[in-house]
């Protein structure tokens, strides 16, 4: 049983790094110009300029969305701590589970926005490691939800 916990722990710390990177990273779109959520860069006579992203209202849906995905997968890992020591015999960690699907919704509603809002005006700019981290984030911690719904504690 102390195996699988440690492998669930493991398991969420990694989901809070990935979705950690994924928003403070400056590489959601690569290219001649980079931008992320937060700053748009681009090369300028050798040198690299940046300057805040736009103020539309999709990239601050985006910003929140992210935000909001990295505060209750943390949220999610002091609850699961918290229920570790304090729940009952065979009891479910449902808080932790609700939380931990909350931040998949979250970081998947943000990346569809992206997806579908950011402008491409460059054909050799793509998606750059952040963004494919955020969708990796997704599916990891939708499972970690599941998981956790699943798991009962044993003495």
């Amino acid at each position: 049983m102390r195996q699988i916990l440690a492998g669930v722990l493991i398991l969420h710390l990694i989901i809070l790094i990935l979705l950690l990177v994924s928003t403070a990273v400056n590489a959601w779109t690569v290219g001649a110009n980079s931008t992320d959520l937060w700053y748009a860069c681009r090369t300028n006579n050798g040198g690299y300029h940046c300057m805040p992203t736009s103020s539309e209202d999709w990239i601050q849906a985006v910003q929140a969305l992210m935000i909001l995905s990295v505060l209750f997968c943390f949220f999610s890992l002091v609850a699961f701590i918290y229920q570790l020591f304090n729940l009952v015999k065979d009891g479910r960690f449902f808080f932790t589970a609700i939380f931990q699907i909350l931040a998949s919704l979250f970081v998947m509603c943000g990346a569809i926005i992206y997806t579908v809002m950011s402008p491409q005006p460059n054909p050799d700019d793509t998606f750059g490691y952040a963004y494919v981290l955020a969708w990796v984030s997704f599916p990891l911690c939708l499972i970690s939800g599941l998981i956790y719904i699943i798991l009962r504690k044993r003495e």
